[in-house]
C-alpha cells in the first residue's frame, strides 16, 4: 500500500488506492483513519478500485490550515478524485463520512455514480445530542485507566453482546489498528469534527439527489447514528433503499464486515448495471 499526499486548501491529504475496476471513494467518520476501511477492502478490491484517505487534520492528513466544514471536506473528496484522474466514482461513507458524501453529491452530482451511506444521518446535530447515556459513556472514555477508557469507547460502538463475546483487550488492539489510534486517546481534532458535523444539515437538499442510486444501512443498536436517523435519511432521498442490520451497533463495518460487504457489492454492481443500461438506452 503506497500512501500519497495531495495538497489542498492548506492540508496535505494522505490517501492510497487499492484494487482494479470501477472507481469507489470510501469516506470515514470522525476519529477514524483510512485503515478503518480495511475490512471492506479485502472484499471490494477484486472488483473495484478503492480510494481511501485520512480526513483533513486527522492521521497523516496534516497540517490543516483552514477551519473545518462539511463543504471543505466535500471539496477534499473531489480534489482526490482529480488527483487520481477520476471523472466520477461511487461514494461509500460511514457516520460523518456519509454526511460528507451527501455534500459531495450536492456539489458535484454528475461525478457521483452512487451513494452507500452506512451508520449515518442527514442532520449532523442528531449524533451529538447530549443524552444521559452519551454524557456518561463519553466521560468514561476520558477518565480512569487506559483499559477502562478503551472499554468505555468500545461500549459506544459495540453492543453488549458483541463485547461479551470477545476478549476486550484483543478487541481494543484490533480496533486500534483500524481507528489508527489507541482507543483510550482522543485526538484534539475529534471535538472539532463533532462540532463541525453538528452545524451541518443535508435535509434541505436531499430531494435534489432523486434518481441517484442510494443505499442507506443502519445498525439496530447504534446509539450514535440511530436507525431513526437512517430512516429519515432514506426517506429524504427518493428511491433510496434502506437496510437495517440486527444485533449490531456503530462499528458494524468492522464487526459485521461480511454482511456489510455483501450489501456494498450488491449495491455497487446494481448501480453499475443501471448505469450501463441507461447508456445503452441513450445510444439506441
Amino acid at each position: 500500500m503506497e500512501r500519497r499526499a495531495t495538497p489542498h486548501r492548506g492540508c496535505n491529504l494522505s490517501w492510497f488506492v487499492e484494487g482494479q475496476g470501477t472507481p469507489v471513494v470510501l469516506i470515514q467518520g470522525s476519529g477514524v483513519g483510512a485503515n478503518g476501511w480495511r475490512p471492506q477492502l479485502d472484499a471490494l478490491t477484486s472488483r473495484f478500485q478503492c480510494l481511501c484517505f485520512d480526513n483533513r487534520a486527522y492521521g497523516r492528513s496534516v497540517p490543516s490550515a483552514e477551519p473545518l466544514s462539511l463543504e471543505l471536506m466535500a471539496e477534499d473528496v473531489l480534489a482526490l478524485m482529480d488527483a487520481q484522474g477520476w471523472d466520477s466514482a461511487h461514494l461509500v461513507g460511514h457516520s460523518m463520512g456519509g454526511l460528507i458524501a451527501q455534500y459531495v453529491a450536492r456539489r458535484a452530482r454528475a461525478r457521483v455514480r452512487s451513494l452507500a451511506l452506512l451508520c449515518t444521518f442527514a442532520n449532523g446535530a442528531a449524533p451529538s445530542k447530549l443524552t444521559p447515556w452519551l454524557v456518561g459513556v463519553g466521560l468514561r472514555t476520558r477518565l480512569g485507566t487506559r483499559r477502562m477508557r478503551q472499554r468505555a469507547f468500545m461500549e459506544m460502538v459495540l453492543t453488549p453482546g458483541e463485547l461479551a463475546a470477545v476478549d476486550p483487550d484483543a478487541m481494543a488492539k484490533k480496533l486500534a489498528g483500524l481507528f489508527d489510534r489507541d482507543l483510550a486517546e482522543s485526538p484534539p481534532v475529534l471535538m472539532q469534527q463533532v462540532r463541525t458535523m453538528a452545524r451541518a444539515d443535508a435535509r434541505p437538499f436531499l430531494s435534489e439527489l432523486a434518481g441517484l442510486p442510494t443505499l442507506v444501512a443502519s445498525a439496530e443498536h447504534d446509539r450514535i447514528a440511530t436507525p431513526a436517523s437512517g430512516r429519515e435519511l432514506a426517506q429524504g432521498i427518493p428511491s433510496a433503499r434502506y437496510v437495517e442490520l440486527g444485533g449490531t451497533a456503530h462499528a458494524m463495518t468492522m464487526t459485521r464486515d461480511a454482511e456489510v460487504n455483501a450489501l456494498l457489492v450488491e449495491h455497487l454492481e446494481r448501480a453499475e448495471q443501471g448505469s450501463r443500461s441507461a447508456t445503452l438506452a441513450a445510444r439506441a
